[in-house]
């Protein structure tokens, strides 16, 4: 009875403390938990994320290590022992990680081997931030992480009673170790993961600085477990090495690593963490980062669960695309390709998938990063240069993942923004080099069915795989690609790429009203089940791939037969049923077992196709509706615990379509200027932008139940339309909402009000 008196008692006191929590106080870096969405495993995701200990965008990051070598489920929340701490750069489980070392503290007996030497640790006894990763393992010893861009600070506290072990693991590919005892340092290199072997030279090379004397030291590699007492060097599969310190002392790693070569890993090592720098100036170092970056958006109004959501979010979606450069003696930027092997000048970023990132992440980031975000596009054709092909997932070469050629809609994107950083000559005969082949690396490098696309006007079914699926997409690149030559006057690009980007209407059938797989002779694939997933479509099925026209809404409108129509159809999206036919997968997947535990009917949030869906009522007159379902959305499957999202997190999408959408507004159709509006969840969110201004979004009247826009105004003036556009943005100011909690049904309805759409844009092609 107790018991259940003081839980009423502390329910009652967070209701309160949930009504009273207006602004965030404090170091925004402590709203933040990194174990967001990490309760994840094979058949069920929350996120599939690690509570990654690193820098916004840096080139390593730093992660406890629960499952075996080379388990792309590298921290699983339900786990109760840690292996190792990480060296990683892994953006999804799928693709598992690369260039991976760890470290282990041993107590007692010496134990090497990954399963041998873990040890349990409680949830109760771990700390993790940005900026800062601290747990107590079972076998006595405090781990502490603080992240530099291209290292880290590592503390192990040892108890007294016990001998005193590090190990360092291999991993599960060639690595080298040399120790130093004079110099109390390990030096060597690693070349793991997947395709690895198709990058001439590519290494890790690391440092390992220690600021305590050894006690003993060897190496050993981690295939037969094999040790080596006293030697100082080795090479080869899963090599490793171990010291001995004396019992009781708090042992220090500094920790970097390069690409390019021994002597830069060492040069990093100063650069970030060098002179006798303890673990709390890395420590206050990262936390300002953090603080400051996290600061470039400030909200205002809300519970302080929804901020813990939001700031925990952002920060996720800050650690992609990855740095993939290094700073050189002079202080200019270098890098070594994962394209062609070699050392170039300049800047190169790695680690996304453009079929997940295109939609909402880089949007984002070119509103806080334009700067960032020029060098990256820039950086696009320089890859292009050496490895032959745009990328589509860098990984950090080319892997081809997914389907479409998105690295256009990145380029059109920035230049419809305003960032002049790149050549789009250059850029649309890297696109048409695209369109017209067929890579050597997964079905999104070059494109499948590209001759049937181009003559028959759709790719045919089951003549390529995913076929109705890489029609919509390629519709829209090629509209990318029709937007950047008009934007830069080129009438030869402009001309070929305007005959492609209505291709989407070929694989919609209007007796069944939805895109369907369609055969080489123009019949469609018999036996259509609007619920089977797989065939045609990716990781999807019709009910999620209708909607992907991204250019077009209002042509979809028309192929619906109206707005009428149209409403009602994606109405039914949310209230069909939630059953699966698993088709050609013969089995779930887990965004089949997600979309059914959202019970949202068919609304599949957890996977990206169909992320955008609700923002498109803003061109089809029922803007309202969109407003509620965005709020229930981000009520009901976000939050900041270890079940943090509703999927696959996928390297910074899914919160940034979180971070956008809790700011009232969302990039459908990236390749223009315009990002369509929705519902704000805070009172008020400041953006700090990188030219000094600021852009705020009001809605003073916010609330749980005020979700719905009755007024809006930009900058003191009236503003009825459902979008606004990225000079409005940038050029700072104020967008202010009037929010009730009944909706306002002629806001926004007006022809002028809608977002873009090509049909109905007066364009001539």
């Amino acid at each position: 009875m107790r018991k259940r008196s003081s839980s009423l008692f502390f329910i009652f006191m967070g209701i309160i403390s949930a009504w009273a929590f207006q602004k965030p106080g404090g170091d925004l870096a402590d709203y933040v938990n990194t174990l967001q969405g990490t309760n994840s495993r094979f058949e069920l995701t929350r996120g599939n994320t690690y509570p990654t200990t690193a820098l916004p965008f840096g080139m390593n990051t730093w992660t406890p290590q629960t499952g075996v070598n080379g388990d792309g489920w590298k921290y699983q929340y339900f786990k109760d022992s840690i292996r190792g701490f990480q060296q990683a750069h892994q953006c999804s489980s799928w693709s598992n990680d690369y260039a991976v070392f760890s470290l282990m503290p041993v107590t007692g007996k010496l134990k090497l081997n990954d399963r041998e030497r873990a040890s349990g640790f409680d949830h109760d006894r771990e700390t993790a931030k940005p900026y800062y990763y601290q747990v107590l393992l079972h076998n006595g010893v405090e781990v502490e992480m603080s992240p530099a861009e291209r290292g880290a600070h590592l503390r192990f506290s040892f108890p007294g009673d016990e001998a005193a072990w590090m190990v360092l693991d291999g991993y599960t590919g060639t690595s080298e170790v040399r120790i130093d005892p004079e110099k109390r340092r390990i030096t060597g290199y690693v070349r793991n993961g997947r395709g690895m072997h198709r990058i001439e030279g590519f290494k890790n090379y690391f440092v390992i600085q220690f600021d305590k004397p050894f006690q003993a030291q060897g190496t050993w590699e981690n295939r037969k477990n094999t040790q080596w007492e006293n030697r100082l060097s080795g090479e080869g599969e899963g090599m490793g090495a171990y010291i001995g310190f004396r019992p009781g002392q708090k042992v220090q790693l500094r920790v970097a690593s390069s690409y390019i070569s021994p002597e830069q890993a060492l040069r990093n090592l100063e650069q970030e963490l060098g002179g006798d720098r303890k673990l709390e100036t890395t420590k206050k170092r990262a936390k300002k980062i953090w603080n400051d970056h996290l600061g470039k958006i400030v909200v205002e109004g809300g519970t302080e669960a929804q901020f813990r959501t939001f700031y925990s979010c952002f920060f996720r979606a800050s650690l992609f695309s990855r740095k993939f450069y290094e700073i050189d003696g002079q202080g200019n930027p270098y890098y070594y390709s994962p394209y062609d092997g070699k050392v170039h000048q300049g800047y190169m970023y790695t680690d996304t998938g453009f079929w997940d990132t295109f939609r909402g992440q880089f949007p984002l980031n070119i509103i806080l990063y334009p700067e960032m975000h020029g060098r990256y596009v820039s950086a696009l054709l320089d890859a292009y240069d050496q490895c032959g092909w745009l990328p589509s997932w860098s990984f950090p070469s080319e892997a081809g993942s997914m389907i479409g050629n998105h690295a256009i809609s990145l380029l059109a994107d920035a230049w419809a923004k305003g960032v002049r950083t790149f050549d789009p000559a250059k850029a649309l005969e890297a696109y048409f080099h695209e369109a017209t082949n067929k890579g050597p690396w997964g079905p999104a490098n070059g494109r499948e069915g590209w001759k049937e696309y181009f003559t028959l006007g759709y790719v045919p079914y089951p003549d390529v795989r995913e076929a109705t699926a890489k029609t919509v997409e390629y519709a829209y690149d090629d509209f990318c690609g029709y937007q950047l030559a008009k934007m830069s006057g080129n009438e030869f690009y402009r001309d070929i790429f305007s005959k492609q980007m209505f291709n989407y209407q070929n694989v919609f059938d209007p007796s069944a009203g939805f895109m369907r797989g369609r055969h080489k002779d123009g019949s469609w694939v018999r036996n259509f089940d609007p619920y089977e997933w797989g065939g045609p479509f990716t990781e999807g099925n019709a009910w999620h791939y209708l909607w992907s026209v991204f250019h077009d809404p209002e042509g979809l409108i028309d192929l619906l037969g109206g707005e009428e129509n149209f409403n009602k159809k994606l109405d039914s999206v949310f209230e069909v049923s939630n059953k699966v036919n698993v088709g050609t997968y013969g089995g779930k997947i887990h965004e089949m077992t997600e979309m059914q535990m959202a019970d949202m009917g068919q609304y599949a949030h957890g996977n990206q196709p169909i992320q955008h869906a609700i923002y498109l009522y803003n061109y089809s007159g029922q803007p309202w509706k969109a407003q509620r379902r965005l709020r229930n959305i981000m009520e009901k499957l976000y939050s900041y615990t270890e079940d943090g999202y509703p999927g696959d997190e996928d390297q910074g999408q899914t919160s940034s379509w979180y971070v956008l959408s809790a700011l009232g507004m969302y990039s459908v159709c990236p390749g223009t200027d315009e990002y369509v509006i929705g519902s704000p969840v805070f009172k008020k969110a400041t953006v700090t932008l990188e030219n000094g201004k600021k852009f705020v979004v009001s809605a003073p009247e916010n609330s749980k139940d005020n979700v719905f826009i009755q007024r809006a105004s930009l900058n003191g003036a009236p503003y009825t339309k459902n979008y606004i556009r990225y000079k409005d943005i940038a050029g700072g100011g104020i967008l202010e909402f009037e929010m009730k909690d009944t909706p306002e049904k002629e806001r926004g309805t007006g022809a002028g009000d809608r977002p873009f759409s090509l049909s109905h844009s007066g364009e001539e092609w």
